[in-house]
């Protein structure tokens, strides 16, 4: 085959690329020889030394030959090659190779925009799906390391004037701990410009800290600019949960599931059971959990989990009577309370309620930040008990825990009854 027919195949190789791997193995290929290719970044001191290539000069010595990059005047990255490469043939291909590495660049750049804008909105819509810190903070910071992947992420929030660490459980790095107590309303970088601090402020009061530290090179303008934003975001956020929080404690209903909330569920099982016992009608409980609901948080992430409870709420409402009530006892644990119901009714109730949880596929795909997982199915394991007139009314939840506790130790996705 003839030179020009293998230089129009480079080149049609060339432009079917989209990584920098790519174009590396293709050169590889072509010239028989290692290919390193590096994006120009005149913040990198490792790749900054070649600025004087910016007027197209080859650099040899012994063992490597460096060749520039350039579209327009503008030097976008360097070809690292052995000894003994083709200079001839390179200088032909640079110019192909310089134009396919810039439009990977600037896809690189749309896309990280793109997540930024994505990461902003996720955050922002945490607030309409939960309002409790110990929820919060965990999916917050797994949008901010599926972001910004190449950084250690900590979040703190003070309390009684210091700074906390809430995300992740532990931080390592004294300099992080001993520092994070000296911002104040401005970030702060470290002297090797690697770990940056970004005060959390909400309405003009700084309530903790975002901390971020590159496992790679220096943090870049650009990453400045997309912390603090991110940064104020997360404030309002947690602001807004906390304002939130106080409103929905006086209220009734779970904000995720729309089951009556623990102090609402609490008071309809006095009312039940008071109603029950003065006209000696039957009255029965179901109480369940998700299976492995922990393994699901783990693997796709909390916002996947809140997807799964939210979802698992709404299949058991389509399976309850009207006058059925239903309340989310705390986490994954759901309590049904079934007036007018005699135990053989109750277990065909939560039969019921059984297979139609394990029946149901759960679309995880939009807030699945952990894999390329699209679909996930849960099971639930039930515990049934028919309230006694001559119970207190702590006893209908305390004997439906223990059957549970029972059909959980027993193999799990199964009804029990006390």
């Amino acid at each position: 085959m003839s030179d020009n027919n293998k230089l129009t195949i480079l080149f049609k190789s060339l432009n079917e690329c989209s990584t920098i791997e790519s174009i590396e193995a293709i050169l590889g290929d072509f010239f028989k020889k290692n290919i390193k290719i590096t994006i120009y970044d005149k913040n990198n001191t490792e790749i900054s030394k070649y600025n004087s290539l910016s007027n197209g000069e080859i650099i040899t010595d012994n063992q490597t030959v460096t060749i520039p990059l350039i579209i327009k005047d503008r030097l976008i990255g360097i070809i690292c090659a052995e000894q003994g490469i083709d200079l001839e043939k390179t200088e032909l291909i640079a110019p192909v190779a310089a134009l396919k590495l810039d439009h990977i660049s600037l896809s690189e750049r749309i896309q990280t925009n793109i997540e930024f804008h994505n990461a902003m909105k996720n955050i922002a819509k945490i607030i309409e799906t939960q309002y409790e810190l110990s929820y919060i903070i965990p999916i917050i910071g797994e949008v901010l390391d599926t972001l910004i992947s190449n950084h250690l992420i900590y979040l703190f929030l003070k309390h009684k004037s210091k700074n906390e660490l809430v995300y992740p459980k532990s931080c390592l790095d004294k300099n992080i701990l001993d520092n994070v107590n000296k911002i104040s309303n401005e970030h702060m970088l470290n002297e090797d410009k690697k770990t940056g601090y970004f005060p959390l402020i909400s309405e003009n009061r700084t309530i903790g800290c975002l901390v971020a530290k590159s496992t790679e090179g220096e943090i870049s303008a650009q990453e400045i600019y997309y912390l603090q934003q991110l940064a104020k975001q997360t404030a309002t956020t947690i602001t807004r949960a906390n304002v939130y929080s106080d409103i929905l404690k006086h209220a009734t209903l779970d904000a995720l599931t729309g089951f009556y909330n623990r102090r609402q569920l609490d008071e309809r099982i006095k009312q039940e059971t008071a109603e029950a016992k003065r006209n000696h009608t039957p009255l029965c409980a179901i109480m369940t959990d998700i299976d492995f609901f922990k393994k699901v948080n783990d693997t796709y992430g909390h916002a996947a989990g809140d997807v799964v409870l939210k979802n698992v709420a709404k299949i058991m409402r389509s399976q309850l009577r009207e006058y059925d009530i239903a309340g989310r006892y705390g986490g994954e644990e759901f309590v049904i309370l079934l007036p007018y119901t005699k135990p053989d009714e109750a277990l065909i109730v939560a039969e019921r309620l059984r297979q139609a949880v394990e029946n149901k596929s759960i679309d995880i795909e939009k807030v699945n930040t952990k894999n390329n997982t699209k679909n996930i199915s849960v099971t639930i394991s039930l515990g049934v008990h028919e309230y006694k007139h001559t119970d207190k009314a702590e006893d209908l939840l305390l004997n439906a825990d223990k059957a549970l506790y029972k059909a959980k130790e027993t193999g799990r996705n199964r009804v029990v009854t006390a």
